[in-house]
């Protein structure tokens, strides 16, 4: 049995691809946004709704390519969205929405077997920063020593405890990779950790006091989904900047979209925590949280 996740916006998710149910497999349904992305477990193969918002579909895939995450990815479409679909969408495999369940059992399984051929071939375009022999890490004018758990600023050591450190350290290693705050929990906190990932929030609000105003945006906040490093200007791939613009045009429709919900059923205010963090975490400079 494979876990399977469907993302889709129809209101009868078993409509979407009916052979689905036909199979012995388990299905965890998802609404098609960028939260969802967080929701979704590690070992599952993604199908993506793009019958009838390719756009959509297609911003969400460079957000899982951004995010680094091995997902492999099924679109689902009609005979029409073949002809805009290509390599560059990074999914695994494609399947028609009348599609029968020995055909769409038959893709699974050679998705299965081969793993996420596309996505491990995107993810070699990200610029890892140069590491001396030394094990020092430098990205413009910060420089991580892993060797000597130090961090320095223009040659000016940074006060960081063991956790800031390793939070820093991980970040810096994946240039303008997106890190869900589940995923930064288990690679810096590990397994053994119980605490939640509100965590992760408080020790990325010290980073930022302790980097200053000058650099706080080095550690950028993507919503909805979680945080990355952003090395200085002139360092981003142009792969990375088109990732970027895609999660930026998504978080735009979602605050679009909150809007229009608001004026509609009287809503009150947007929340400014939807990013998972309070606002006042943009500007690190009033005192980090103890």
């Amino acid at each position: 049995m494979t876990d399977l996740t469907l993302m889709t916006s129809a209101g009868d998710p078993a409509s979407v691809l009916p052979s689905l149910a036909l199979l012995s497999h388990r299905v965890r349904v998802l609404p098609m946004d960028a939260a969802s992305l967080v929701k979704m477990p590690e070992n599952t193969i993604l199908f993506l709704d793009a019958r009838d918002d390719l756009a959509t579909a297609k911003t969400l895939c460079r957000l899982v390519q951004a995010t680094g995450l091995s997902t492999p990815i099924m679109l689902i479409l009609t005979e029409g969205g073949f002809t805009v679909v290509n390599s560059q969408w990074g999914v695994s495999d494609v399947v028609v929405a009348s599609a029968s369940p020995a055909e769409v059992e038959g893709r699974l399984r050679l998705v299965s077997e081969r793993g996420n051929q596309v996505m491990v071939h995107t993810a070699g375009n990200e610029e890892v920063p140069e590491q001396g022999e030394d094990g020092q890490i430098r990205s413009g004018d910060l420089m991580v020593d892993t060797n000597g758990y130090t961090a320095s600023l223009h040659g000016h050591p940074i006060d960081l405890a063991y956790k800031e450190f390793e939070l820093l350290k991980y970040l810096v290693q994946h240039p303008n990779r997106v890190f869900t705050r589940a995923q930064l929990l288990q690679e810096v906190w590990g397994y053994d950790y119980y605490g939640g990932t509100r965590t992760v929030d408080v020790h990325i609000r010290r980073l930022r006091a302790k980097l200053g105003g000058e650099y706080e945006h080095l550690i950028g906040t993507v919503r909805n989904v979680g945080y990355r490093f952003d090395p200085p200007e002139g360092e981003k791939p142009a792969a990375v900047e088109a990732a970027q613009e895609a999660q930026e045009a998504q978080s735009a429709q979602n605050m679009q979209d909150a809007q229009d919900a608001e004026s509609t059923h009287g809503v009150g205010d947007i929340d400014d925590e939807a990013a998972g963090q309070p606002a006042a975490d943009s500007n690190p400079s009033h005192g980090a949280q103890r």
